[in-house]
């Protein structure tokens, strides 16, 4: 058993913050070689029930659980800040691009060894990762997960129309890639694959329904792609599928609305579409960095609790404009703020940072895997310094309660706030 004492963030079921000024957060690894929580909670009350683990003081420093990203394109670490009128001109100057060279196994390597160690530096622990149409860009993803010994899911990227050469897929051999890819990567550690369809306008309807049977045959796996993003793509999603009640609809035709499916944005959806996403399990990951960058739209945090949606924070690397979860969650602090039917929401600091944690985890079906600390969870923390920045030093040590605290790390903190990432 290892034992660290610092100041402790952890979350309960329902997504309270629990906060322990002087805490106690105990591992132990298991046989399978994964470290678990196995307590965790005021210091006197945990030290006194394992007297005999050694422990390691974090005096002055935060432990919170490692960052979720539940919408991140590792293949579009070298584009971000490309400046575009939108979202269709942006994948073709720069995104369509910068994928292409992913069939060569070396550069997805190097490519993805950058991706993860941005990742790590920035306290983002577990993500739900695009790759390209290369199988190569995926088998690269996962042996570097691997190495690092994270929890990390991605897959091959299915587009067989309406995309340029050099990433265009041929429609049976693609879904034969990904059943490959399956076989060789779900299950693996703490590696799972996403069947993965870049957007209903680049996948046939063959190529759809053919991820939607995958999805039938691999219910543990995971579905991963967009929808209602931009009003520009959901006009061509209605021109494509004119018999489709919705964009989201034409997912929900081919089966590929379920539990541990996550679709990027959900902006430009209705109350129609929000019940649909709650009845399936299905899930939204919100991209506020990307959809401010992109000019796309504002999410509705308002609508998605009233129909009871599933919901996370995502840096949507590319088109995000950075991997760091704290410009994330001020990213979303201001679309709470001005993007509702009624303005003014104010999403509190716990919720954002519950949102990037256990609610992300809980959007992705890893409820009680990770993102909250609980007993028997993965023990992947980050440990922060609040003095690691001046500005956010002095204004961390005049916080009053906990919301002031994580306000201030939201609002001030980025990478150099996170001084150690702790993975099972």
């Amino acid at each position: 058993m290892n034992g660290y004492r610092a100041q402790l963030l952890r979350f309960d079921a329902h997504g309270q913050a629990l906060y322990d000024s002087d805490g106690l957060l105990v591992t132990e690894q298991g046989s399978d070689g994964v470290q678990r929580v196995v307590d965790a909670g005021p210091y006197r009350t945990v030290a006194a029930r394992h007297r005999d683990v050694p422990v390691t003081h974090w005096m002055d420093r935060l432990i919170a659980p490692g960052f979720i990203d539940m919408h991140v394109h590792y293949p579009q670490t070298d584009i971000i800040g490309s400046p575009a009128d939108g979202l269709l001109p942006w994948l073709t100057h720069y995104t369509f691009p910068a994928e292409t060279r992913f069939c060569d196994a070396g550069y997805a390597a190097e490519v993805a060894h950058v991706f993860f160690t941005e990742l790590m530096r920035n306290g983002v622990t577990t993500a739900l990762t695009f790759a390209t149409a290369h199988p190569a860009s995926v088998d690269a993803f996962f042996h570097e997960a691997q190495k690092r010994g994270l929890r990390m899911m991605s897959g091959k990227v299915l587009q067989d129309r309406n995309s340029p050469d050099g990433l265009r897929d041929e429609t049976e051999q693609s879904l034969i890639d990904s059943e490959t890819l399956i076989r060789r990567w779900h299950g693996q550690g703490r590696l799972g694959y996403a069947i993965t369809p870049r957007f209903a306008p680049t996948s046939s309807e063959a190529q759809l329904r053919g991820a939607g049977e995958l999805a039938a045959r691999y219910p543990q796996t995971w579905i991963h792609s967009h929808v209602a993003e931009n009003r520009d793509e959901v006009r061509w999603v209605a021109e494509l599928y004119p018999q489709a009640r919705s964009y989201l609809s034409v997912y929900e035709h081919f089966g590929l609305l379920r539990t541990r499916a996550v679709y990027a944005h959900c902006i430009h959806l209705d109350d129609t579409d929000r019940a649909l996403m709650h009845a399936s399990g299905a899930a939204a990951a919100v991209s506020p960095t990307s959809n401010l960058f992109l000019g796309s739209g504002f999410f509705n945090f308002r609508g998605a609790d009233a129909a009871g949606m599933l919901h996370g924070l995502a840096s949507d690397v590319g088109g995000g404009t950075s991997f760091s979860p704290f410009r994330t969650m001020l990213a979303a602090y201001f679309v709470g703020r001005e993007g509702q039917s009624k303005p003014g929401l104010s999403l509190a600091p716990s919720r954002l940072w519950w949102l990037h944690t256990g609610g992300a985890a809980r959007a992705l079906g890893l409820e009680g895997v990770i993102g909250t600390l609980a007993t028997g969870s993965e023990a992947d923390f980050v440990v922060l310094n609040p003095d690691a920045i001046p500005l956010l030093s002095r204004k961390a040590r005049r916080a009053e309660n906990l919301e002031e605290l994580l306000f201030a790390l939201i609002v001030l903190g980025d990478d150099r706030a996170v001084e150690r990432v702790v993975t099972a």
